[in-house]
């Protein structure tokens, strides 16, 4: 009886793909499935013929790969992330080739200038900072009598009090995904003090890197191609990257070189009325303070105007002060567009505000511990419940990056063991950073055919090339922008890795 069954089943398979095959051929036709209706076939049958089916589609397509450039989301195709981009690569490959052949370039290293990474050029950590993460990683240390001699009392007492806000003092176990609830409250109080406003811990979401948070807001705010973020040009790539990757559209803002990188509020109100009149809802305005790449620290009365450019026209505030520590003029200080936007009166029924910290920057440059947060300010429940649904997606942020950040916003204080020399470390780090940008502007101005806007703030400058016609057309024969041939040669010839203008969005950069 099982063979005969089995002979059935195949009489009917053959016959399903027969009908199938007529089907295909002209559709009107179902006679050739009548055999299979009046002896209907088991489930293996039609698995059987699922499984030939499959087949022949896989014989079809043999060759072709499964995933290509023409399978791919767009949207990643779209996205460009120049700091990390084809001169970096090419940079790379050359240490690679001097790995295996030491004398077949005329440089013996690489020098990495394309991001802010202090402690690969040699940036020492902060000393307490490192003494408390390492006691909060390896507790048992602090039950060692010799533990006294090697670390200060109050890194010890931090740690101590760190370890007793997080479950089971367990810096390898998972945390709240907003984060520990009482690092939040301490990096909350260290916005207060800094700001002379109120902060909740509530309103904190600690976060790998000021990156992650940037990216929550994006999938926050972008519904489609229709919605728009307004971006400063020359830009962080991480920007256009985040917008280009949620399928959001840049709405570009020019920064004005001849007044120092100056963000006029006449140019805002240009961008958005030439978007607005493109069918493109405008959600937000990032702005970069001090600036990445330009270097220029906006004045309290301009940050006044763009938060009331916000309030008026109905958009989220996007704040990135990452470099908020990095101020290298006396004539200028940092001002939180929060602190501003309290100082208006103005209250979180007025005005949505995001604003991004990380530890990789300012004089921690502790990059590699992928530290930061975003305080948001100004959302509905409603929409602050969607944002902590974003994150717990990820589960949490890395814990050590959640201890430095609580650190970096309350370090130690006057009469602190370690406040003294935290200060020497601190102070040092910062007017290192402010004569290398001093030398570096100076440098450029002095070469030919380049010219340098005052570095003020932030890590970087942003020098303009005055190229020969010759390499100009040099560059057009290579099918590359200008800048980046020049990059690119500047690499080969130096070992010197820096980054294209164009990357950063900027136009007439020669």
């Amino acid at each position: 009886m099982r063979r005969f069954a089995a002979d059935r089943a195949r009489r009917a398979v053959a016959a399903s793909l027969r009908g199938a095959a007529s089907s295909s051929r002209s559709a009107p036709l179902p006679l050739p499935l009548a055999p299979a209706q009046r002896h209907p076939a088991p489930p293996m049958g039609a698995a059987a013929m699922a499984a030939a089916m499959a087949r022949t589609m896989s014989t079809a397509a043999a060759g072709t790969p499964a995933v290509s450039l023409d399978t791919i989301n767009p949207k990643v195709l779209k996205c460009e992330y120049a700091v990390r981009g084809e001169i970096v690569t090419h940079a790379q490959n050359l240490q690679q080739e001097l790995q295996k052949n030491p004398d077949s370039l005329p440089f013996d290293e690489i020098l990495y200038c394309n991001i802010g990474n202090p402690q690969s050029l040699g940036q020492q950590p902060v000393t307490y900072f490192r003494e408390v993460l390492s006691l909060c990683d390896h507790p048992a240390l602090l039950d060692k009598s010799e533990t006294h001699a090697l670390y200060s009392s109050d890194a010890i007492e931090r740690a101590w009090q760190i370890l007793d806000k997080i479950p089971g003092r367990a810096t390898g176990a998972y945390s709240h995904s907003q984060g520990i609830k009482g690092l939040r409250d301490e990096i909350a109080a260290g916005i207060a003090a800094r700001d002379g406003f109120h902060a909740s811990g509530d309103n904190i979401f600690l976060t790998d890197g000021a990156s992650p948070a940037v990216h929550m807001m994006m999938q926050l705010l972008i519904r489609s191609e229709k919605d728009g973020i307004l971006c400063p040009i020359p830009q962080y790539p991480l920007y256009s990257a985040s917008i280009a990757l949620h399928g959001g559209s840049l709405v570009p803002y020019f920064l004005d070189e001849e007044t120092g990188w100056g963000l006029e509020v006449d140019e805002l109100k240009k961008q958005l009325e030439e978007a607005r009149s493109k069918g493109i809802t405008v959600r937000a305005l990032v702005v970069i303070n001090p600036g990445n790449p330009t270097g220029q620290v906006l004045a309290e009365e301009n940050q006044k105007k763009i938060v009331e450019f916000c309030k008026n026209e109905g958009l989220v505030l996007l704040a990135d002060e990452v470099y908020q520590e990095n101020i290298y003029v006396e004539d200028k200080q940092f001002h939180s567009f929060k602190k501003i936007a309290r100082s208006l009166g103005y209250t979180d029924d007025d005005l949505p505000l995001a604003s991004f910290q990380s530890v990789s920057k300012g004089y921690y440059g502790e990059c590699g511990k992928r530290g930061g947060y975003m305080e948001i300010t100004g959302f509905s429940p409603e929409v602050r419940e969607q944002i902590y649904k974003v994150a717990s997606v990820n589960l949490c942020s890395n814990v050590s990056g959640q201890i430095l950040a609580s650190l970096v916003m309350n370090p130690p204080k006057t009469g602190d063991e370690s406040f003294e020399s935290f200060m020497v470390e601190r102070d040092g780090i910062l007017s290192s950073l402010a004569r290398r940008a001093k030398a570096l502007e100076e440098a450029f101005n002095s070469l030919e055919g380049i010219t340098c806007n005052k570095a003020e703030g932030a890590m970087y400058l942003f020098p303009r090339l005055h190229l020969p016609q010759k390499a100009i057309g040099a560059a057009q024969a290579a099918g590359t922008p200008p800048d980046a041939y020049y990059a690119k040669r500047l690499l080969e010839a130096t070992g010197i890795v820096v980054v294209p203008g164009s990357g950063f969005g900027q136009v007439g950069n020669l």
